[in-house]
């Protein structure tokens, strides 16, 4: 097989921040053989001048379009809506294997053009599981904007919570959100909030916790639930009980019921303040959290639950990208765990991740309904 050629694209999506490639990986996969052209990108967490010193070739922002059709394009957000045949093999997350709202346009669009979606979602080994990963600093970053907002919400009652920057290290965020938490202690008797995270065993799960934990709330403050607690079927009282609730499930395809209702959070004496839908799903039908529709976003990190009852505000953290709030160790992390992979490449037709990956695309494609197969 000849040199392949990888294309890292800029994100289009704003403030979005991340990489799919980090600069020390790209250095390795020159290494291994591969050609690396990077588009230039003034939002990336990596400078362009950091690619350019592992010996890369930049390119214009945005050409991957008119790149060689041989070329695989990697980035991470989906590309913005458009009607536009893809005609290249692309690795990102695609969003459309689980019915989300607008697969089958998306989807359609490689069908029509011939080309590929590898998605990073559903790149698994043998066994199943996912070779790379951003949960665990999804999750971190989500009980990193819980706290912010729980913290403004006893200090700042009147005012939501404003727009979150990007943080050049966690550890800055972790002295942030530390400062903050302990701001608001004064108006709260001096008790640290109480917070349930549902699906702490697993990667994002671990991340919310290991983030609570970093900005000082006792681990005797911190409720880890997963499988075992949830079997019973919600909604739950337990979480109504807390001030903050970080739901780091995984959604799969099969409906679950849901953790909270409007009704359940309308009962009297309701302490939760603040939900962080870490899995952020919300036109999905299997959201167990059915109490919001849209996104927030990093500028508007909250959105308002219109609930009864004689509780506090209540408000709902849905930011589909929240790993950039710490994108470079984020990429870095994410792009390590993906280099193995990447490697492959070479042998993408072979028994092995990019087949698997190849061949849950083709069963996806065969589900578009009529007016959008190719």
């Amino acid at each position: 097989m000849s040199q392949i050629t990888l294309h890292l694209r800029s994100e289009t999506k704003y403030l979005e921040h991340r990489s799919a490639l980090s600069p020390k990986v790209v250095e390795a996969l020159l290494h291994a053989g591969y050609h690396i052209n990077v588009e230039r990108s003034s939002a990336r967490a990596f400078k362009d001048e950091e690619f350019e010193a592992v010996g890369v070739t930049l390119v214009a922002e945005g050409s991957w379009r008119e790149a060689p059709k041989d070329n695989i394009i990697i980035g991470l957000k989906e590309l913005p809506e458009s009607d536009e045949p893809l005609y290249h093999a692309h690795i990102q997350f695609g969003h459309c294997y689980k019915g989300q709202e607008g697969w089958a346009k998306y989807l359609s669009r490689f069908a029509r053009g011939r080309g590929l979606l590898y998605d990073i979602e559903f790149l698994t080994d043998g066994d199943g599981r996912r070779v790379a990963a951003f949960g665990y600093h999804a999750g971190y970053a989500g009980a990193a904007i819980a706290l912010m907002a729980w913290a403004n919400q006893l200090c700042d009652p009147n005012s939501p919570l404003g727009s979150v920057p990007s943080y050049p290290s966690a550890s800055e965020l972790e002295q942030f959100v530390e400062k903050s938490v302990t701001a608001a202690l004064g108006h709260n008797a001096g008790q640290y909030p109480r917070v349930i995270v549902i699906g702490a065993l697993g990667r994002c799960g671990t991340g919310a916790v290991d983030f609570c934990l970093a900005a000082g709330v006792p681990e005797s403050s911190i409720l880890k639930w997963d499988m075992a607690e949830i079997a019973r079927g919600g909604p739950f009282p337990e979480i109504v009980a807390v001030d903050v609730f970080i739901n780091c499930v995984y959604l799969g395809a099969t409906p679950i019921s849901p953790f909270v209702t409007y009704e359940s959070l309308s009962q009297p004496d309701r302490k939760l303040r603040v939900v962080c839908d870490v899995s952020c799903d919300p036109n999905n039908e299997c959201n167990p959290i059915p109490i919001y529709t849209k996104y927030s976003t990093f500028e508007k990190p909250t959105l308002p639950v219109g609930v009864k009852g004689d509780g506090p505000k209540l408000t709902v953290i849905s930011i589909d990208h929240l790993p950039s709030l710490v994108a470079r160790e984020a990429s870095e992390a994410f792009s390590n765990s993906l280099l193995p992979s990447l490697k492959t490449l070479n042998q993408r037709d072979m028994e092995g991740v990019w087949l698997r990956a190849r061949r849950l695309y083709e069963e996806n494609v065969k589900k578009l309904p009529n007016d959008y197969a190719p």
